[in-house]
C-alpha cells in the first residue's frame, strides 16, 4: 500500500453488476467516499472488489459497515472480495471481521 499522499482519492465504480474501488480510503476522504457512493445504487451480484485499494485505515472499515447497514436495509447481501491483508488485520483486531463476511 502507498502513502495515502501518493495515491488518487478514493472511489466506487460499478462495473457490470459489481462494483470496484480505486484509489485511497482513509480519514481524509472517508466521508467524501461515503457520500459519493450513496448516489450508486447498490451492486446487483452483491460484490464489492476492493483489489483497486491502494491505502487504507480504521476509517474504511466504517464505510464498508455503513455499506453492510445499507445493503441489509435494502435486503441485498453484500460481500467484499480482494481486501487487502492489512484492512483483514485492522478489521480482526477490532473483532468486526464478522461483519464485514457474508
Amino acid at each position: 500500500m502507498t502513502p495515502e499522499g501518493d495515491a488518487a482519492l478514493g472511489r466506487f465504480a460499478v462495473d457490470g453488476s459489481r462494483w470496484h474501488f480505486t484509489g485511497t480510503l482513509t480519514f481524509r476522504d472517508a466521508g467524501q467516499v461515503f457520500t459519493a457512493s450513496e448516489q450508486l445504487p447498490l451492486p446487483t451480484s452483491g460484490v464489492v472488489d476492493l483489489r483497486g485499494l491502494v491505502h487504507a485505515d480504521s476509517s474504511a472499515l466504517a464505510v464498508l459497515l455503513a455499506l453492510k447497514r445499507r445493503a441489509a436495509a435494502e435486503r441485498i447481501p453484500l460481500s467484499f472480495e480482494a481486501m487487502p491483508a492489512a484492512l483483514d488485520s485492522l478489521a480482526r483486531v477490532y473483532g468486526i471481521e464478522p461483519l464485514l463476511t457474508t
